[in-house]
């Protein structure tokens, strides 16, 4: 099985230049933990932006939130992978590094994010058909 067969593809996004408070914002709308932070410029990197990031920096900064942008303390360069890697190689790569969020591109153009949940979902479907 391949990234892009259990990746999602409508990935929640944000400006670098967004405060975090706009950043909880989007969060809370599109009912997600994390948001992929866009690219400053072409030949920037991705970044990425989890509630743990968010809350590390409420208490840092004493809550104000509305003074510090996304890219000032987004994880970036953020781990990536082609959308046509077999998804077991994904698994090993986020169970060494300790991450639980990998964006997926194509042609360095993000198509995708796969997670933790999405990899242990599509095992326990394969599981599941396999027992029928």
């Amino acid at each position: 099985m391949l990234v892009k067969d259990i990746m999602v593809k409508d990935v929640a996004m944000i400006s670098p230049l967004a405060t975090i408070r706009e950043a909880m914002r989007e969060m809370r709308r599109y009912k997600v933990k994390s948001l992929v932070v866009d690219k400053r410029y072409e030949h920037d990197a991705y970044g990425i932006i989890t509630y743990t990031t968010i809350l590390r920096t409420i208490v840092a900064e004493e809550g104000d939130i509305d003074l510090i942008n996304v890219y000032d303390v987004c994880s970036k360069p953020v781990i990536s992978v082609p959308e046509v890697l077999e998804v077991k190689h994904v698994a090993k790569l986020m169970v060494n590094q300790g991450i639980r969020r990998i964006v997926v591109l194509r042609d360095n153009t993000l198509v995708g994010l796969v997670t933790m949940n999405d990899i242990v979902s599509s095992i326990l479907e394969m599981s599941e058909e396999e027992a029928v």
